[in-house]
């Protein structure tokens, strides 16, 4: 078998490529050829030497504290914004071909879930792209971090303990922020912005689902309860610190129940 038939070897591929455009065009390329059936779950090989995803030199990475706040007061904060959730959404593409290429063995519809994800990623991306370049601007312009990829080297050993913290915990503060962004945005008049959040805001909805999903498998499989172990992996990687409000109604959607969001409210808390 050609590695050119191996999901696991295609999925690598996307997740290596360093070039932003061909990164875009191999992931949709991939996409298409496991859905057309020309892709099989064959030809893994270990991962461990993996640690580091392909990005362009641009944007430099710095520490979170040395990014600058965000205002929309300015054209050069509005960009900002839009060009730190472009950041996000270019690293989700690689922690979605990451989450194909690292762990094998899921069922077949693992692999469609999270396939679908790179694809929407890459879409969502594009969009974001589109609205830096009508204001004169493109990916790489601005500053950005590696805490999510930094999750993702942390998560590398166990696919349960990626999806817990991940989609449903780094992804899910996705959909209780983008409401609030969303307002920002139509309070100065950028309604097209705010249009594709809305956009983003619900698609990212199936992707913590999906999260949620394998979680639950990889739960049941282990014989381990879902909602403790998910807040026992909360608090010894982050401490149990969450922060709130929460947006329940896209959580409850993506899979969290009530009695998870009164708890992670409780967190919030302090309590």
């Amino acid at each position: 078998m050609g590695l050119e038939q191996s999901l696991f070897q295609r999925a690598r591929q996307c997740l290596l490529c360093d070039v932003v455009d061909q990164k875009l065009q191999l992931s949709e390329v991939t996409s298409d050829a496991w859905v057309s059936g020309k892709l099989v779950t064959e030809g893994w090989t270990p991962s461990e030497t993996i640690t580091h995803a392909g990005r362009p030199p641009r944007p430099e990475l710095v520490h979170p504290s040395q990014l600058p706040r965000r205002g929309l007061g300015n054209e050069a904060g509005r960009l900002a914004l839009i060009h730190a959730i472009a950041h996000i959404e270019f690293n989700a593409i690689n922690l979605a071909w990451d989450a194909v290429q690292r762990f094998p063995e899921m069922p077949r519809d693992y692999y469609d879930d999270w396939i679908r994800v790179a694809r929407e990623e890459v879409y969502h991306f594009r969009l974001l792209r589109q609205r830096l370049r009508a204001g004169g601007a493109d990916y790489g312009d601005f500053a950005g971090h590696d805490g999510l990829w930094e999750m993702a080297r942390r998560t590398a050993h166990d696919p349960l303990i990626r999806m817990a913290l991940v989609p449903r915990m780094l992804e899910a503060r996705g959909l209780d922020v983008t409401p609030g962004i969303m307002r920002r945005f139509e309070a100065i008049g950028d309604h097209e912005t705010a249009a594709v959040l809305q956009i983003i805001l619900r698609e990212e909805v199936g992707h913590v689902q999906f999260g949620s999903r394998w979680f639950h498998y990889l739960c049941e499989q282990r014989g381990l309860e879902p909602e403790q172990t998910y807040f026992d992996l909360l608090e010894n990687f982050l401490n149990g610190e969450i922060r709130c409000p929460l947006h329940h109604e896209a959580r409850r959607e993506a899979g969290f129940s009530n009695q998870e969001l009164q708890r992670l409210e409780a967190l919030c808390a302090g309590g």
